[in-house]
């Protein structure tokens, strides 16, 4: 397609729509997350291993309570 017809559709586009900023977007780029290192440990109370972020553990791992476990107290 021409630039010509191009320019002509996003300008009747952005007529009946002021907030259009053309298929491309608004030029934002979307973060990529970071990703979370996770550990995997026995739960001292159900006995269930599950994945835990590194920085939430206690340093001695065999007292950790599970989320569950410690919503049941």
């Amino acid at each position: 397609m021409s630039r010509r017809k191009d320019m002509e559709r996003f300008l009747s586009r952005k007529q009946q729509n002021q907030d259009y900023v053309g298929f491309r977007g608004a030029g934002i780029v979307a973060a990529t997350p970071v990703p979370v290192a996770l550990e995997s440990v026995v739960c001292s109370v159900c006995n269930r291993k599950r994945n835990v972020e590194i920085d939430s553990l206690p340093e001695d791992r065999s007292t950790f309570v599970c989320k569950t476990c410690q919503e049941a107290e």
